[in-house]
């Protein structure tokens, strides 16, 4: 059994590039990076536009207005993100994806970032992601993603246990008296409280029969692209993507309705609502996966009750990715905020959720 991720043989060899770029000047470092790739283009008429929404990394998109449809996005890592993010899988999940028809190309990697194709289309918001036309493009995109085989015949195994306790082990040392910011043995519950969950979590959820699929991990609005002309979603931002519950990666998209800079969890998807998604979704996977779409009343409700329970993983998850951001990263963002928020959700949603049973 192993978690890596494999790119099927033939794949085009990545482009290295020899640049670094500074985070503090991504515009500077962005322009030599479009001269290796883009030789043609005149550097005089070269735009750029820096785009805001990132909380892992900086991002700047580079095109000539003789052709606006040819963006190149340059995406820069941020501070000390190499704990969070394996670059190598990431790398191997893009390739992966395109190969599949779901990613972008990528052009380049440079020393500490890629450059890849901007995807036209428009990135959702928390009211798109409630459209009922939109949820079954979205539904039937991430199975069709899911469907992918990207294993080398071993059985995948997931990565989310492994890396919730990389992550716990990253900010353990920020509940002792030597913490970077006194806000988290204030506001943040226990460690030791926290490490008990993990426990319960790893042992409760890892029974409920789940599938291993290949995942996004992140799907929050911003990273689905919508394109009205052609019709369909794609997702965006491989950077969490790997072998994982295939309920993880629902639970923690409808966790995303909440949105992100201003938590809103009354917008968390009812029962109705979610039955709509995971009909189309099942009916997508399994015509994907076995050939036909009939999905029986037992597997729908078995989805459901699987999904709401592993979204309490997603909280803990990015709970702990928070924690790390909020120590390291110079994005202007309240991480620690948002840590204990989504523990909060955690503690208060865990009694209701618990109470759901998968059906004999």
């Amino acid at each position: 059994m192993e978690t890596q991720i494999h790119v099927p043989v033939g794949s085009p060899l990545i482009r290295k590039i020899p640049i670094f770029v500074d985070e503090h000047n991504v515009t500077e470092g962005a322009m030599k990076l479009i001269k290796e790739l883009r030789p043609a283009w005149d550097a005089r008429h070269v735009k750029t536009k820096l785009f805001t929404d990132g909380t892992t990394n900086k991002l700047v998109g580079c095109y000539i207005e003789d052709s606006p449809e040819d963006v190149v996005l340059v995406r820069v890592y941020g501070n000390r993100t190499e704990l969070i993010v394996d670059r190598d899988n990431e790398l191997k999940s893009f390739q992966v994806l395109h190969a599949n028809g779901c990613a972008p190309r990528l052009y380049c990697t440079f020393q500490n970032g890629i450059c890849y194709e901007f995807m036209q289309g428009d990135a959702l918001g928390t009211q798109d992601v409630r459209d009922p036309s939109l949820i079954r493009l979205i539904a039937r995109e991430m199975a069709r993603i899911h469907a992918i085989h990207a294993h080398n015949g071993c059985i995948p195994k997931p990565n989310l246990w492994i890396k919730m306790r990389k992550y716990f082990s990253l900010v353990a040392t920020e509940f002792t008296d030597q913490a970077s910011n006194i806000r988290i043995q204030q506001e943040v519950p226990s460690k030791e409280l926290l490490e008990q969950e993990m426990v319960w979590m790893k042992e409760h959820l890892s029974t409920l029969g789940s599938p291993v699929v290949l995942c996004h991990n992140d799907l929050l609005c911003k990273n689905i692209i919508h394109n009205s002309k052609e019709g369909h979603v794609r997702f965006i931002d491989y950077e969490y993507s790997s072998y994982n519950y295939q309920a993880f990666d629902i639970g923690n998209h409808f966790n995303e309705f909440a949105g992100m800079s201003e938590l809103d969890y009354g917008l968390y998807p009812s029962r109705e609502m979610q039955m709509d998604w995971l009909t189309e979704y099942l009916q997508a996977y399994k015509l994907f996966t076995k050939k036909t779409e009939e999905v029986s009343p037992r597997e729908l409700e078995t989805l459901y009750v699987q999904v709401n329970k592993f979204a309490l993983a997603s909280h803990f998850f990015w709970g702990f990715w928070a924690l790390i951001q909020a120590k390291y990263s110079t994005i202007d963002f309240d991480f620690l905020g948002y840590a204990v928020l989504r523990f909060n959700q955690y503690f208060k949603t865990k009694p209701a959720v618990m109470a759901l049973q998968i059906p004999n």
